[in-house]
């Protein structure tokens, strides 16, 4: 496990760590997203969409749980757990037949953390006090796979 953190000034600078992000991803890595409304989550996600092509496909998905993406590259699914009552609902849905098939983006994942595969990368986001623009994210790798992934972010 590693975390580091990183200020973001702008939405334009959460578009472009999306693509930095999305340049390093796998089919089956997991990102879960957690941070208020309006904290960047669908933001950094429409970054990891558009360096796939996807940009002009991006759409929350608070009200159908998940919205699936097709790249070139691998599948791309894009969840809002927030309505979920717990990880059982997310396993009635069949939501953890997605973490093998593609890339797995999760808002509000840590209200299924306990049924998360081992490697996954957590970022929280936080609205900076002093400017509305500003975003503080706090990124975790858990698991050994992911955690190359975080030192190449900040190269």
């Amino acid at each position: 496990m590693k975390t580091i953190q990183l200020t973001l000034k702008n939405e334009k600078e959460t578009l472009a760590f999306g693509e930095k992000l999305a340049s390093l991803l796998k089919p089956s890595d997991i990102i879960v997203l957690t941070g208020d409304l309006g904290a960047g989550k669908t933001k950094l996600t429409e970054g990891i969409l558009r360096y796939f092509g996807l940009s002009d496909e991006i759409s929350s998905p608070t009200f159908t749980i998940v919205n699936e993406y097709h790249s070139d590259f691998c599948p791309i699914y894009h969840f809002d757990v927030y309505r979920l009552e717990d990880s059982s609902e997310f396993l009635e849905i069949g939501g953890e037949e997605y973490f093998e098939k593609g890339i797995c983006i999760i808002e509000w994942g840590e209200m299924i953390s306990d049924i998360l595969p081992k490697d996954y990368i957590h970022i929280i986001f936080d609205k900076e006090d002093t400017d509305e623009n500003i975003r503080k994210l706090k990124i975790t790798s858990y698991g050994n796979k992911l955690d190359c992934y975080l030192e190449r972010i900040l190269s």
